[in-house]
């Protein structure tokens, strides 16, 4: 089931290992009374939103959702991750996105944030047209 409630925020933060602020909208999947994948929006800039990510188990349902959210409701033209997290940022390489660059020490001395990239063109459970 998605659900899109504070379970979500603190699923993605402990997941992470570091606290998110508000403003957010969060995005998750609840299996069994649990969360076990959540998405976490923020930075709306109006063509583009910043996202955070962490779990598994993502479905083509979610994946949509995701879609849905971004490039339907926000009518965003794509979709922005920085990360320390190799896995987050394969996640969104899965997503369609690209590698485009790194942002030295963004996360603290010696601590890299890999920037990728997710257009719309390039998301690949999109239902908005492109």
């Amino acid at each position: 089931m998605i659900v899109s409630d504070e379970r979500v925020a603190r699923f993605v933060s402990e997941s992470l290992g570091f606290g998110l602020c508000p403003p957010y909208v969060s995005l998750g999947i609840e299996r069994d009374g649990k969360i076990i994948a959540g998405v976490l929006f923020n930075h709306f800039e109006g063509a583009d939103i910043h996202f955070t990510a962490a779990g598994k188990g993502w479905t083509p349902e979610f994946m949509r959702a995701v879609g849905d959210y971004v490039f339907g409701s926000l009518e965003c033209q794509r979709m922005t991750s920085i990360t320390e997290s190799e896995t987050v940022a394969k996640l969104a390489e899965r997503l369609g996105g690209k590698r485009e660059g790194c942002l030295r020490n963004h996360f603290g001395y010696g601590r890299n944030g890999i920037i990728v990239g997710v257009l719309k063109s390039e998301f690949r459970w999109c239902r908005v047209q492109r």
